[in-house]
């Protein structure tokens, strides 16, 4: 078993299990020099330090998260006029005029959360202005986390935040932050005890001794209504932008967006987009993109009303069917 030494205590020393216990054991004489943060193999029997492991203490962490310098500008992202204002004082004006909020003597908010349906643009929101401050992206998933890393989600939120110091400026985006940061009951099982652990560890990242400096926390969720209040009080997550279904207007200029380097014949927008309510701003993009494949299955280069007509249709009995398909299994 693989655990790490956190001291030492002449031939004695305390490690740390993969479960977060700790325990005070014994150390093979042939085991050489260790210190604290060494990794070292245990008997499973009695828990005494047979060797050293060979191998470092610390993450490749990039190996476990997305980092990138995204290329979306804010002339990519339609309907969200009121959402792009609060983020861009939120997190851009900080990051850009730092010294603005030193003479007015006030602290910019550490981080954002982001919430509303899936597909409203919240991600593309964080990669626009990751994109207009020059930061490093470094794109988290909750559930991924706490599934993947059980014994090592704490460790990991850790070396996220050391790396994204490293690279700051530097924006972390925990998307499903629901899966890691939802409302805290009686503690049960190993993987709820990890879970929380996980989130506390968060916590403690976000509040820390360290100075977040220029790195900024965008949490995402489709379920605000669940998550902890620990992580939305003020001096964490508190500054909340909510993504709604977008309107008409704003379903009108995110076809403009999708559809501007299209090859387009005669075609009715106002009949389009009337037959688009409830329709996400992901929905719209993958409307011009099914409109494309019926104009290439009918061999031609001009994308039409009827195209776009039919690709809507596809959509709706799409949803439909996986709804239907939903309700037959869970009830």
């Amino acid at each position: 078993m693989l655990c790490e030494v956190m001291a030492l205590r002449g031939g004695n020393c305390i490690i740390k299990m993969p479960n977060g216990n700790q325990f005070f054991v014994d150390v093979l004489s042939d085991c050489g020099k260790l210190k604290a943060g060494d990794m070292v193999f245990v008997e499973q029997k009695n828990l005494s330090v047979v060797r050293k492991a060979n191998i470092a203490r610390r993450f490749s962490v990039e190996k476990f998260v997305i980092v990138e310098k995204p290329n979306v500008e804010w002339k990519d992202i339609g309907g969200l006029e009121e959402q792009v204002r609060e983020i861009r004082e939120i997190v851009e004006l900080p990051l850009n005029k730092p010294e603005l909020f030193e003479q007015v003597g006030i602290q910019p908010p550490k981080g954002v959360l982001l919430h509303g349906p899936p597909g409203t643009g919240k991600t593309l929101l964080a990669k626009a202005v990751a994109m207009a401050t020059n930061s490093t992206f470094i794109e988290v998933v909750g559930s991924e986390l706490v599934q993947k890393f059980i014994g090592e989600g704490a460790k990991l939120v850790k070396e996220i935040f050391h790396l994204a110091r490293e690279k700051a400026p530097s924006i972390i985006f925990i998307d499903e932050l629901d899966a890691l940061a939802a409302r805290r009951v009686d503690v049960g099982t190993s993987g709820e005890r990890e879970v929380q652990r996980t989130f506390m560890q968060l916590l403690a990242e976000i509040d820390g001794f360290k100075s977040l400096g220029n790195v900024k926390v965008i949490g995402c969720t489709n379920r605000k209504d669940i998550l902890d209040p620990a992580i939305m009080r003020p001096g964490r997550l508190e500054r909340h932008i909510y993504f709604s279904l977008p309107a008409k207007a704003a379903r009108k200029e995110i076809f403009g967006i999708h559809a501007k380097h299209m090859s387009l014949g005669a075609v009715d927008f106002e009949q389009v987009i009337s037959t688009t309510e409830n329709f996400t701003g992901a929905d719209i993009r993958s409307v011009c993109t099914e409109a494309g494949y019926f104009a290439i299955r009918e061999d031609r280069t001009a994308v039409e009303t009827r195209d776009f007509m039919s690709a809507i249709a596809k959509l709706k009995s799409k949803e439909e069917t996986e709804s239907t398909e939903y309700v037959a299994m869970f009830g």
